[in-house]
């Protein structure tokens, strides 16, 4: 069974799935381009790695967790890179959320230089990876899930081996975040109407939340925008980011997705104010600002 344990990219999500590895009784090495983020880890029991080469020299599995394709090559082939210090026996797990065809590449490449590879983003937001709940959607061999198993277990509950090929975890993810977008938009469309109905908000979610039309994103997210509260659970420029990926894909694919288009376009927009580290659930401001009417109480200081 793999016991040591390396993680990389200790950001909003990694974080947290990093601290459930470590109190499921692995050995955990982690390294993070900022030190501080680091600092809470280590006092709880894990140990640091000068880089990734270290790290990956230290390691049984190696969990990359970074932001986009450009990171995630960077971390696995740059120097000091993954690559120059894991052994031909090191299981790679790319958790972050790329393009599938970019994970397919760095699949190939890995395997020329005798390494396995497991694509498996996550579903769940921050309130999943604190958790431990998160879904798990895992492309690769079956004899890599299979080892990969009891790792997954320590940071989530839906764990689905979703296709033999490294990018097919990829693939789900961004069904996951065409589906995610859209119900953020239809959300912030009906709260909206109902404040321009001039009906009790609190008691609409109450009504509609359990019902039909009740959705995980309402019922988290839904109160935060009655209140104003813009703390992220996945930030704009991440959603911005997922929603090109489902664009740049569905392209290849041949398939259109015009209301994932439109609300990549409403995320520029945002993300152009300087709201991009809010959460993605102020999507809303862009239907605000076309309605001119405000959702929840009002701050004159908001942007």
């Amino acid at each position: 069974m793999v016991k040591k344990i390396g993680f990389i990219g200790l950001g909003i999500m990694g974080q947290n799935m990093a601290t459930h590895i470590l109190t499921h009784g692995f050995s955990l090495n982690i390294w993070n381009r900022t030190r501080p983020k680091m600092e809470n880890l280590l006092q709880q029991g894990a140990e640091s790695a000068d880089n990734p080469a270290d790290l990956a020299a230290k390691s049984e599995a190696v969990i990359v967790c970074v932001t986009d394709e450009a990171a995630v090559e960077q971390v696995l082939f740059g120097r000091d890179g993954v690559t120059a210090g894991a052994r031909p026996e090191t299981l790679i797990i790319d958790m972050s959320t790329i393009n599938p065809q970019a994970s397919r590449q760095h699949a190939a490449a890995l395997a020329k230089r005798g390494f396995s590879m497991l694509d498996a983003p996550v579903s769940g937001s921050k309130e999943g990876a604190a958790q431990g709940t998160l879904s798990i959607m895992v492309g690769g061999a079956e004899v890599d899930f299979k080892k990969a198993l009891p790792i997954f277990k320590a940071m989530g509950q839906n764990i689905v081996h979703v296709g033999s090929r490294c990018g097919d975890g990829q693939t789900v993810k961004l069904v996951n975040q065409l589906l995610a977008a859209g119900h953020t938009l239809v959300m912030c469309e009906a709260l909206l109407f109902a404040q321009a109905g001039g009906v009790d908000l609190e008691k609409t979610l109450a009504a509609v939340s359990t019902g039909a039309a009740g959705s995980w994103m309402l019922t988290h997210r839904g109160p935060q925008i009655l209140m104003r509260d813009w703390q992220p659970g996945f930030t704009i420029d991440l959603q911005l980011k997922s929603t090109g990926s489902v664009l740049k894909a569905a392209d290849s694919f041949g398939v259109p997705v015009p209301v994932t288009a439109l609300i990549y376009q409403y995320y520029r927009a945002l993300q152009a104010r300087g709201l991009g580290k809010q959460g993605h659930h102020a999507l809303i401001k862009v239907l605000e600002n076309l309605a001119g009417i405000r959702v929840g109480p009002m701050d004159k200081n908001e942007k």
